[in-house]
């Protein structure tokens, strides 16, 4: 995301996002982008059901859905995917295949960014979704251009927390994490906004952001 929004150059505090999925990955990415700077007004979460709101009586029970409808979609937008997708700039599925059509990207803003990682079939393919307009498109497979994959964080991350020896892993950590991830590009295009995973200096330059992040908040805690 990082590297697509300076491709596309806007900030993420100006973006309209939808993230189609509301279970554990969802909820995760939502989180981390609400930390990041994306604001709840032009934050939009889908769930099987459709667009979550405040107020929606089927998930009661369930407190991280509760929790995000108090964070995003806080003009209360009822409706569908298709709903949500109008107008949007991002597109985040960790959801099902096949979810996403042409007319729904071409519904989107301008120039939208597409990431469709449900695998092993994205939501939408990504010839299909340039074919519709789409400007940036990134999935979970290694078959297309920007694979999106949580190797590139997960050894990382802890292999920075372990030299550390943190005691729990923070959003300030994961932060840290993303921007080295993302610097790993220097000069980033359409047809790429994130490194291989295959690419080892990719931990050792999370493993360093990781540490200084832990760092930083030791020394905030101990002043």
């Amino acid at each position: 995301m990082i590297n697509a929004l300076k491709v596309k150059k806007k900030d993420i505090a100006d973006v309209k996002i939808v993230v189609n999925g509301a279970g554990a990955a969802g909820i995760a990415i939502t989180k981390l982008l609400l930390s990041y700077g994306a604001k709840g007004l032009h934050f939009t979460v889908c769930d099987s059901k459709g667009i979550i709101y405040f107020g929606r009586e089927d998930f009661s029970s369930t407190p991280e859905k509760q929790d995000i409808s108090q964070k995003t979609n806080l003009s209360r937008k009822k409706g569908n995917l298709e709903d949500a997708l109008r107008g949007a700039d991002v597109f985040i599925g960790v959801s099902k295949k096949d979810l996403v059509t042409k007319a729904m990207v071409q519904s989107m803003a301008k120039h939208p960014i597409l990431f469709a990682m449900a695998n092993p079939d994205p939501e939408i393919l990504p010839t299909d979704a340039k074919e519709a307009g789409a400007f940036i498109v990134a999935t979970g497979r290694s078959d297309f251009p920007n694979q999106v994959n949580n190797a590139l964080a997960f050894p990382g991350i802890f292999r920075g927390a372990l030299d550390v020896r943190a005691t729990k892993i923070t959003e300030k950590m994961k932060l840290a994490a993303a921007e080295a991830i993302a610097s790993m590009i220097e000069h980033p295009t359409p047809g790429e906004i994130i490194p291989s995973p295959l690419l080892r200096e990719v931990v050792v330059r999370v493993s360093e952001a990781v540490q200084k992040a832990w760092k930083e908040e030791l020394l905030i805690v101990e002043a």
